[in-house]
């Protein structure tokens, strides 16, 4: 079966400094990872493409990855960074598109998760921005809290013509083991047909030793709000590494979608993301 890794991070800290793993609880992922580091894990977890994303606020990073994927059969597309508040967003991306690997931009993100402001998506400089990004035929990861469920509904509703991915179910608090307010929001996200949700990021948020019963309400909320069609297999290294390996994710993912049939697996662990993103036909196929 082809497998997609619809969401993936690499950084090098000898050429970009990562400021948020200085925290002790970060020790384990502050080092390197690379390309090399990722395709054996992705191999041996029958991964034959992924969408890398973002992980700086930095448009020069984007840029890197977006050379590094056309020279990489691994990398399928790229999920970047510019400012959505600049009035120069579509010059940047112009600029992104036109340098090396530019066909691979797939859409752009933005840390909404650690702006103060619940309502930060309501903003009209940030609207605008998520225009272009439409206007472009780009798609938009939202990295967002429960807390901001709200305004990501608002946003999506106000803007059908560009397509939303939902990054790691928007982190619901499953150590807690609390389902709501997140459940309501997120079945209420998921009633906008330009919305597709990640499952991925869920390890994260559970308490070490986590089980894949842990996880299995939060999925099973997703699966059914969003239908499989609409829901996409992301692995999130190596911040999954903080709780467990690629091989656990990637299991742990099957285990979760263990009662969908053959076809809406298929969907979740690669139709997905291809139509989400619109990511170009594997060469085999072509």
């Amino acid at each position: 079966m082809n497998r997609t890794d619809a969401h993936h991070h690499l950084w090098d800290l000898t050429r970009r400094p990562q400021d948020w793993l200085d925290g002790p609880d970060l020790a384990a992922i502050r080092r390197n990872f690379t390309l090399d580091d990722l395709a054996p894990d992705a191999e041996a977890a029958d991964v034959d493409r992924t969408v890398l994303v973002q992980v700086l606020p930095d448009v020069e990073e984007t840029a890197e990855f977006l050379a590094l994927a056309a020279s990489s059969d691994l990398i399928a597309g790229v999920v970047g960074w510019a400012d959505l508040t600049s009035g120069q967003l579509p010059a940047t991306l112009a600029r992104l598109r036109g340098g090396p690997g530019g066909e691979f931009l797939l859409g752009l993100r933005h840390l909404v998760q650690g702006e103060a402001d619940p309502d930060w998506l309501d903003r009209p400089d940030v609207r605008r921005g998520l225009r272009a990004v439409a206007e472009a035929g780009l798609a938009y990861d939202l990295l967002t809290l429960p807390s901001q469920l709200p305004a990501a509904i608002r946003t999506v509703r106000a803007l059908p013509e560009l397509t939303f991915v939902l990054d790691h179910l928007s982190k619901p608090p499953i150590a807690a083991g609390a389902l709501e307010p997140w459940a309501t929001r997120i079945r209420e996200l998921a009633t906008e047909p330009n919305v597709f949700c990640k499952l991925s990021g869920m390890v994260t948020e559970a308490a070490p030793g986590w089980s894949a019963a842990e996880l299995r309400p939060y999925a099973d909320v997703v699966l059914d709000a969003f239908g499989p069609e609409r829901v996409m297999f992301g692995t999130d290294w190596p911040v999954c590494l903080l709780r467990a390996s690629y091989a656990e994710v990637t299991s742990a993912a099957q285990d979760l979608t263990a009662g969908l049939s053959a076809e809406e697996r298929a969907q979740v662990f690669d139709g997905t993301a291809a139509r989400a993103y619109g990511l170009a036909p594997r060469k085999d196929s072509q």
